[in-house]
């Protein structure tokens, strides 16, 4: 079902759209009235490789969140006067001089008895392992502290590239105690107040140099090397248990100590004839007064394994009620745009009591991922744990499936005969044409004569699945409305 429209491994500057075939759409745009540009556009944003990742690091209160705020243009960061909100996504989308790319904000953590400095290198080192660039903040009027020193070093070991950000210069008086932080020896202070908004647009330049273009999308092939399986959910549902069992060997330690920092562990895995690289996230245990400070740690951990991943594998505990944080980390790798497949682990351990409400659970708080495939399997006895490689493959090729434009449009065609949008003021809009402007995951571009409600786009993405699959995988859809110009062209 996969199209290999870059057999060639060419890259083209269109998406997934060949040549011939992005004519032909260009000219179907022109004759319905859409700004050239404007489509160009629309599939370019589409049609990219996944976007750079900018990490935001510094100790508590220098004012990364409310810098996050300025970079991606809205209050959405939560930004406190103290250390300890926890937030449930750290990954935020921005756009700087038409480029676009990742922001991962590393505040707001908890102040916990192994230190600051702990703390603060800790979370740090989670968001730094998933990014391609770091903006170092400091607060100017303070200088540098030992915390900061620590977090520098960090940084060296690192590799990656820096933009250091002397935060809290309100005005010209505040530009000689940026200067002071040439002595950390990160390159040129960029003097900021985000706040105010005074010095980001000299701030995200210098990012712009420091991160890499987006990577060009690449159809029907991975990027190189063994497949990118991650191992997320939360603390203790089996991760490490089921990595060993798939290894057919102890590869990873298991245990209940909390507050281990080490990196999440790579292992290659041959499975059916497969290489695969599995990430494995254990190491993270719940301790009662650090609980809101590792359940943090916890989702920076999986953001980051996510990130390097191209299938993220959920395990959730079927003993237990489906928790607020399963959905949190179920949403983050559908947020991430990976493939999905969700296993429900110690299913050995259920009664018939059990998996009844179970079964309901999944209707109602996992209902958003019915595409997803599902596995019941036990880590500790090794039950239908066959069953997992055949699920991760499903996923992958939903990941990876590509509808030729001219199929997309006649589908597209039965559905507005068959199921109009409905009237909204005296009006119905209605779906002109559309493409799939990329993969991994599937990404469409759908022009309207008008604003398609939500439940009119749930609907289309419902109708998709039915017709052509895409099994394990989210699917994005961007709708453009035609303006009212009244011109042809």
């Amino acid at each position: 079902m996969n199209d290999q429209i870059h057999s060639d491994g060419s890259d083209h500057e269109h998406g997934a759209l060949g040549d011939a075939e992005y004519a032909e759409f260009m000219e179907l745009a022109a004759q319905e009235g859409f700004d050239v540009e404007d489509v160009e556009g629309a599939i370019d944003e589409m049609g990219h490789g996944p976007l750079p990742v900018l990490a935001v690091v510094g100790r508590p209160n220098v004012g990364k969140s409310t810098l996050v705020n300025r970079i991606i243009g809205r209050r959405e960061a939560v930004v406190e006067d103290k250390p300890g909100v926890t937030r449930d996504r750290v990954t935020y989308e921005a756009e700087w001089a038409g480029r676009r790319f990742k922001v991962v904000d590393t505040g707001g953590w908890e102040q916990d008895v192994l230190g600051i400095d702990a703390s603060v290198a800790a979370q740090a080192e989670y968001a730094i392992e998933a990014a391609d660039a770091v903006v170092f903040v400091v607060d100017s009027t303070v200088g540098a502290t030992d915390t900061d020193e620590a977090v520098v070093k960090l940084l060296r070991r690192a590799g990656k590239p820096v933009v250091l950000c002397a935060n809290k210069v309100d005005g010209q008086s505040g530009e000689a105690d940026a200067t002071a932080l040439w002595s950390l020896g990160l390159g040129e202070p960029h003097p900021v107040s985000s706040l105010h908004g005074r010095g980001t647009g000299d701030l995200l330049d210098a990012v712009l140099e420091a991160l890499p273009e987006a990577p060009a999308q690449r159809f029907g092939t991975a990027l190189g090397g063994p497949r990118r399986i991650a191992l997320i959910g939360r603390p203790n549902v089996g991760k490490s248990s089921l990595l060993n069992k798939v290894a057919n060997e102890d590869r990873v330690v298991v245990n209940e100590m909390a507050g281990t920092t080490r990196d999440p562990v790579d292992e290659l895995i041959q499975l059916g004839g497969i290489t695969w690289k599995f990430i494995d996230t254990a190491g993270i245990r719940r301790r009662v007064h650090l609980q809101e400070g590792a359940d943090y740690y916890a989702s920076l951990r999986t953001a980051a394994a996510v990130e390097k991943a191209e299938v993220a594998v959920v395990l959730i505990d079927a003993s237990e009620s489906i928790s607020v944080q399963d959905q949190r980390i179920v949403t983050m790798a559908v947020e991430a745009g990976r493939a999905l497949v969700v296993a429900y682990n110690k299913w050995d351990t259920l009664d018939e009591e059990r998996r009844y409400y179970l079964e309901r659970e999944i209707e109602t708080e996992l209902a958003q991922i019915a595409w997803a495939p599902r596995v019941n399997v036990s880590a500790l006895t090794g039950r239908h744990m066959e069953k997992l490689v055949p699920a991760i493959e499903t996923a992958i090729e939903g990941w990876e499936t590509r509808i030729p434009t001219g199929r997309l449009n006649a589908f597209l065609g039965e559905i507005v005969a068959s199921h109009p949008h409905p009237v909204r003021g005296g009006k119905q809009p209605r779906i002109l044409f559309g493409t799939q402007a990329g993969t991994k995951p599937p990404r469409f571009v759908l022009f309207s004569s008008g604003f398609l409600e939500h439940g009119y786009r749930r609907f289309v993405e419902r109708r998709l699945r039915e017709e052509f699959g895409f099994e394990g995988t989210p699917i994005h859809i961007s709708v453009r409305v035609r303006e009212k110009r009244g011109r042809k062209k």
